[in-house]
C-alpha cells in the first residue's frame, strides 16, 4: 500500500508526480529544485544559495513523511556544471551527518526552470514497535 506525502512547506509539484510516495517505511522523494515553497520561484543568488533551498525543501518533504533528512539512505544529485560539486558538499555537510547516505552526483545538459541543481533520493522511516 502506498500513501502520498504533501506537505506546503516544499514547492508543490509542478508537473504529473508527487513530492512524495511512502510504501510502508520507504519514502521516495521527487526531486526538488531551488523553489521557495510561497512564492514558486526560483531563489535569487548563485549555486550556493540554490544548493542551500534545494536541502531545506528536501527537510520539509522529509519531516513531512514523519522522518527527518538523516534518515536518507539514498541521495541522487544533478547538476548541471560539476565544478559546483565542492559547494554540495560543503552545503550538504551542514544538513547530514554520519553515517552519510549512499549518493550519486552528475552533470546534466538541463534542469527545470533553467537551475543548477536537483535532488532526489530515498528515505528509510525508523521502525515503530
Amino acid at each position: 500500500m502506498k500513501s502520498i506525502i504533501s506537505t506546503d512547506k516544499a514547492p508543490s509539484a509542478i508537473g504529473t508526480y508527487s513530492q512524495a510516495v511512502k510504501v510502508n517505511n520507504t519514502v521516495y522523494l521527487s526531486g526538488q529544485i531551488p523553489l521557495i515553497p510561497e512564492t514558486m520561484e526560483v531563489i535569487e543568488g548563485g549555486f550556493a544559495e540554490q544548493a542551500e533551498q534545494v536541502f531545506k525543501n528536501l527537510v520539509a518533504v522529509c519531516e513531512a513523511a514523519g522522518g527527518e533528512i538523516n534518515n536518507m539512505v539514498k541521495v541522487n544529485i544533478f547538476l548541471t556544471d560539476l565544478s559546483n560539486f565542492a559547494t554540495v558538499n560543503e552545503v550538504m555537510s551542514r544538513y547530514f551527518v554520519q553515517p552519510y547516505p549512499a549518493r550519486a552526483a552528475v552533470e546534466v545538459s538541463r534542469l527545470p526552470k533553467d537551475v543548477a541543481i536537483e535532488i532526489d533520493g530515498i528515505l528509510e522511516l525508523p521502525s515503530v514497535n
